[in-house]
């Protein structure tokens, strides 16, 4: 399998340059036990869709034939990159239809409409939704672009740790989410192609170590069961693609209970006045148990924040029901 290159991952930065915000980054307080660690936070909350996602459907859509793109796009997505594809696909003119989990919470839900993208609603799990995009897409003539286990993607996806390498040059230890692993495969190869002394570590939620299981057994396997208050990665499988990135250049794969990510979006809230979704805490949520062995300046990855206002309550006020 040919892996994504960092001149690749600097195409993409080139691509996504006007549409894909260069978001901040601030210093915080460590969140974590001691000894304590200079701490900083990349906020893709911040894009103009709430999360990284637009970095990677962009750059696999200006990459489409004009012809391909006229025909339209499909994707499938629990919310975070269907907004994406949406607002790519929106901004150069192109139909979309994204397939949607039964359970989606509803803003991300209304963010996908909001850009003018067919919403398709297919069973809970991420393996309906691909199931029903994959016939759409054959019987309308729509490209899929998938959500995370494509080179394009994971290209668009890297682009922000360029931007975090700029932004933080002294980063020793950098946190990243892992659904299925498009964020952590782009994040990652940057980082150890551009700066292998980097220390890079994944999150995932308890409930659905899609990542842990498929390094446990050398190849991905598909979880029987997933739950998680963090639907942006709450996959039951990683991608071949992504999980070829993640054995090459990842140092540790650690997974959070629900508990700590919901304390984690409140301590967020407290100390950055950030709207965080519970995938976008995960990073913050490990670094608070003391998971992934840091090493000097660390950086959180807060890779979205699309979130329920009524869940958002819970979250803050430390009144949310663990998962």
């Amino acid at each position: 399998m040919t892996l994504v290159s960092l001149d690749d991952i600097r195409a993409a930065a080139g691509r996504v340059q006007g549409t894909a915000l260069r978001t901040p980054v601030l210093p915080l307080p460590w969140p974590g036990p001691a000894p304590a660690h200079p701490f900083w936070i990349k906020c893709e909350s911040l894009q103009p869709m709430g999360a990284f996602k637009i970095r990677g459907a962009y750059n696999m859509l200006a990459q489409l034939p004009s012809e391909a793109r006229a025909r339209g796009v499909i994707t499938y997505s629990s919310g975070n990159h269907g907004q994406g594809v949406a607002m790519a696909a929106q901004a150069m003119g192109a139909p979309a239809v994204v397939v949607m989990p039964t359970t989606a919470p509803g803003v991300k839900v209304d963010g996908v409409k909001r850009y003018g993208a067919e919403v398709i609603f297919a069973g809970t799990t991420s393996l309906d939704r691909q199931q029903r995009a994959e016939e759409e897409a054959a019987a309308r003539g729509l490209t899929i672009i998938p959500p995370f286990d494509h080179p394009m993607v994971i290209a668009g996806q890297g682009t922000l740790a360029l931007e975090v390498l700029e932004q933080v040059p002294d980063t020793g230890t950098i946190y990243v989410p892992m659904g299925g692993g498009g964020i952590i495969a782009g994040v990652a190869t940057a980082v150890k192609l551009t700066r292998p002394d980097v220390r890079v570590v994944g999150v995932e939620p308890e409930g659905a170590a899609k990542m842990r299981a498929a390094l446990d057994a050398g190849q991905p396997v598909t979880l029987p069961h997933t739950a998680s208050i963090a639907d942006g990665i709450m996959n039951m499988r990683a991608g071949a693609v992504t999980f070829a990135h993640v054995q090459r250049y990842v140092d540790a794969v650690v997974a959070v209970p629900d508990a700590a990510i919901a304390a984690a979006v409140g301590w967020l809230y407290r100390n950055a006045r950030l709207v965080v979704e519970p995938s976008g805490a995960a990073t913050t949520a490990a670094i608070t148990l003391g998971l992934g062995e840091p090493h000097g300046v660390v950086v959180a990855v807060v890779s979205g924040g699309n979130v329920q206002p009524e869940k958002f309550a819970t979250y803050i006020t430390g009144t949310a029901a663990s998962g």
